[in-house]
Order: structure tokens, then C-alpha cells, then sequence
């Protein structure tokens, strides 16, 4: 799994892209507050994101898509973490749920994305649902949660396991029961407000249902990217999981910068009670701030390097094999929990300051340890990896 010291030029991503999320970093942290208190991003927010196509950036270029590389895509996702992580998080679930144009019928991609500027689609997962095979696609049922940015999308997905009118379940190609996502318009389904919840609450990641919903064949994909798709572009050669490790590792290490950059100010002006002198001048408080300094920075780069040289054999028309997957897991896996631990150092040596509503540690904080409670931000993966490492048996399930 070693890996080649790639160049400058290619860790440094588009930087007309990355422009444009620098360019509304302001008006990302501008509504920061609005965001929280309605748990929505605000329509001239999303009208701005639209407008700058960053919900697009991994949808192919024939759906009128941006098709970048993941590197950028990193550098745009980070960009807007340290303006608002819930803004950055639905940016991110948007990227990779637009990848599933590559693996859609291009007539059904283009009546999805390409007609629509402003098409989003969101998906969650849903453990008790089914679609019933029946003539000319599925009849749906189930509740799904966790839909990220799904009250500002225009599609939704719905991923069942799918059986046959009898009942029994149809085998996949490897034998276990076939399952695919299945895609409706968002004015379809019926939501439920769920999302109460610590951190990232603008991600309005709430809870919808069908009931015996007729779905189209094409309109539904299977999760197995190599299986069917359409595109020829090195993009569609990495899977949507792949781009989501990348997209919520920009998340937390975007919350980390932002949040020693917030502490730093803290630290340079206040006087805590008791004492004579600012935060800045304890030497245990240097001591860990450099120490917290390098852990993102390291984990950063760490990704970065990885990301880019392995984007470099897929762009010479290599595939993305196992050991590649396991390099990106691990080392997004690491950049979330190093930057969970700088933001609790800010959070912590930062005093009661941090705990105020109205100081953007206190979010920081709900919103990094809402992150690491996420599928990618699991602890476990590192098992999965040191696994594989040892030849020992690994779940590949979420690598």
C-alpha cells in the first residue's frame, strides 16, 4: 500500500472550482445561525450553491454536470466545512448520490439532472422496506431516515432488497438477495420530522416513506458501480462510497480549521478568571495546540497524498482495487478522529467561553462529534483495515 509523493500541482486540485466555494465561504458562515435555528439552508443560501454548481461536481459532464476530480471535490467540501459543516455535509451527500447518473440509462440521467439546474438527489438507508417485483419495475414500501439535505432535493432514494410477487427473495448475482436503490421525485414521498438531534442540524436529515409505490426499472440502480455503468470518465471508475469518505473527512477537518482559528483569537485576548495573564501564555496550552496543529495538518496530508496518487492510475485507466479502498478508508477514517480531538482541545481550553450558544466553538463542538457518530466516522473501520493488513478475514462492506 505504499504510495508515491505526488506533486503540488496535483494536491492542489481545480482552482477555479475550489474558487467558487471560497468565493461563498462569507455567505456560508454569514447564515451559520439561520441554519441552526431552522435546521434548513436557507433558500438565497441554495439558490448561491446552485448557482455555482457545487451540488454538481460529480455529476457526469453528459447530464450537464462538473465531473471533477476528487481532489477538488475535497478542497470545495473543506472550503464551505469552515463556513458551515451542515452546508458542506449535504454539498458532500449531493456529490455522491449524483454519481449515480453514470449508472442510470442516459435518457432517465438527463430527466433526473440534466433538465433540472438545481436537481439534488438524497438517499438513507431504511431497515425495514421491500420492493416487489411486478411488470415493468417495483412496487416500493418502507420508511427510510437519515436523508441528508433531502428537504432541498428534487429526487430521493429508497435502497431495497427486492422480492418476488410470492414473496421470496430474488438472489443477486453473488447469491445474496438482490437490492437496489430505487428513485422517486421528492414531491412523492411523506416526511417526517425526525431531525432533533446535537449536531449538524441543518442537514435536515429527516425521515420519509412510500407506500406500494410504482417505480420504473430504470429508474432504480444497484449500489455495484462496476456493474452497471455508463460512463467512461476515470470518475465513474471510483465508487460513490470512496467520494463520500473523502467528502466527510473535508467536513471535519474543515470544522477542525475552523475551530483552532476560532480558539487562537480566544486564546490571544482572554484573561481567564483567576489569572493574569491570556490563555496564550500557558505552556500546557501552547504545548497542545501545536500538537493538535500538526494532528490535522498531518492527517490532512496524509489523505490528500493518498487521494491524489491513486486518482493518478485511475486517470491512467487503472480500476480502484482493494488495497486503494482500504488506503482511503483508513486514512479518512484518521483525518475525522484527529479532528475530532483538535476541536475538543479548542472546545476545552477555551473555558466557558466554548459554551455559549452564541459561540461558534460550542456548534464546532456538537457538530465534529455528530461526524464521528456517522457511518464514515466509525471506529471500527480501523479493525477492518488493520484486518486486511494482517491477511486476516476483513468485512469489505463499507471500504
Amino acid at each position: 500500500m505504499d504510495t508515491a509523493t505526488p506533486t503540488p500541482s496535483t494536491l492542489a486540485g481545480d482552482p477555479a472550482i475550489i474558487a467558487r466555494a471560497e468565493a461563498l465561504r462569507p455567505a456560508v458562515e454569514a447564515q451559520a445561525n439561520d441554519i441552526e435555528n431552522k435546521r434548513r439552508l436557507p433558500p438565497a443560501l441554495l439558490d448561491k450553491l446552485h448557482e455555482a454548481q457545487l451540488f454538481r461536481l460529480l455529476l457526469p459532464r453528459s447530464s450537464k454536470g462538473v465531473e471533477t476530480d476528487p481532489v477538488t471535490f475535497f478542497h470545495v467540501i473543506e472550503t464551505l466545512a469552515r463556513g458551515d459543516a451542515s452546508t458542506a455535509w449535504c454539498v458532500s451527500q449531493g456529490g455522491g448520490c449524483a454519481m449515480s447518473a453514470a449508472y442510470l440509462d442516459l435518457p432517465v440521467a438527463n430527466e433526473i439532472f440534466g433538465k433540472d439546474p438545481r436537481a439534488v438527489l438524497a438517499w438513507g438507508p431504511g431497515p425495514r422496506v421491500k420492493a416487489v417485483e411486478v411488470e415493468g419495475g417495483y412496487r416500493v414500501t418502507g420508511v427510510w431516515a437519515f436523508a441528508s439535505g433531502g428537504r432541498h432535493a428534487t429526487w430521493l432514494g429508497a435502497h431495497c432488497p427486492i422480492f418476488r410477487a410470492d414473496g421470496s427473495a430474488v438472489p443477486g448475482p453473488d447469491g445474496h438477495q438482490l437490492e437496489r436503490t430505487m428513485l422517486v421525485p421528492a414531491s412523492e414521498v411523506t416526511w417526517t420530522d425526525i431531525w432533533s438531534v446535537v449536531g449538524l442540524r441543518g442537514t435536515a436529515s429527516d425521515q420519509f416513506a412510500l407506500n406500494d409505490h410504482f417505480v420504473r426499472a430504470d429508474y432504480s440502480i444497484t449500489r455495484n458501480f462496476e456493474r452497471e455503468c455508463r460512463e467512461a470518465g476515470p470518475l465513474y471508475r471510483m465508487s460513490a462510497m470512496t467520494c463520500y469518505e473523502l467528502g466527510f473527512a473535508g467536513v471535519a477537518l474543515g470544522i477542525a480549521r475552523a475551530a483552532l482559528d476560532t480558539f487562537v483569537d480566544v486564546a490571544r485576548n482572554k484573561v481567564p478568571r483567576g489569572q493574569k495573564s491570556p490563555i496564550r501564555d500557558s505552556a500546557v496550552v501552547q504545548s497542545n495546540l501545536a500538537q493538535a496543529e500538526v494532528n490535522v495538518r498531518s492527517s490532512r496530508a496524509y489523505l490528500l497524498q493518498s487521494i491524489a496518487d491513486i486518482w493518478k492510475d485511475i486517470e491512467a485507466g487503472g480500476r480502484l482495487t482493494v488495497d486503494q479502498r482500504i488506503v482511503i478508508r483508513m486514512a479518512s477514517t484518521h483525518a475525522i478522529h484527529r479532528a475530532r480531538e483538535a476541536v475538543d482541545f479548542a472546545y476545552n481550553a477555551a473555558g466557558a467561553t466554548a459554551i455559549f450558544e452564541s459561540h461558534p466553538l460550542e456548534r464546532r463542538f456538537r457538530d465534529i462529534h455528530t461526524v464521528t457518530q456517522q457511518l464514515q466516522g466509525r471506529l471500527s473501520h480501523f479493525e477492518t483495515v488493520g484486518a486486511w493488513i494482517l491477511g486476516a478475514e476483513a468485512d469489505l462492506t463499507f471500504v
